[in-house]
């Protein structure tokens, strides 16, 4: 099975930018849809992004729409996310999930990226934090 390991965290300002990166190890990801999930003080897994196994369908939540990019490197066993405008409220553990792919040929709909309960491998996180 394989292993997923974030880095990148770090303390900003607002307003500054940060790369996450999400290193798989035991196996490649060619077969996982990959997601973000970050959690809060106050809510559980809250859903960031998610890329379908091919890399050509991407969601994102509410709350990073047109701050955040996720994308994937297949031959780097790697998926990022890149995060700008970073806000007060960015503040948290991230943590990138993948899930296997069993149905190649299947639609995918963005509730199912959606739903944390759906990944099956999860990484440790990695710390965020966004403060003046």
């Amino acid at each position: 099975q394989i292993q997923l390991h974030e880095s990148g965290g770090e303390s900003v300002q607002p307003g500054a930018s940060l790369t996450l990166a999400c290193i798989t190890s035991g196996g490649t990801i060619n077969n996982y849809h990959m997601g973000w999930f970050r959690r809060t003080p106050t809510t559980d897994l809250e859903f960031v992004a998610s890329i379908n196994y091919r890399g050509d369908t991407t969601f994102y939540g509410d709350s990073v729409k047109g701050r955040f990019t996720i994308s994937r490197d297949n031959a780097k066993n790697t998926v990022y996310l890149q995060m700008t405008g970073l806000k007060l409220e960015d503040t948290s553990v991230y943590s990138c999930a993948a899930d296997i792919v069993v149905a190649p040929n299947a639609r995918y709909s963005e509730s199912y990226f959606r739903n944390p309960a759906q990944y099956d491998y999860w990484g440790l996180g990695t710390p965020v934090t966004v403060s003046s």
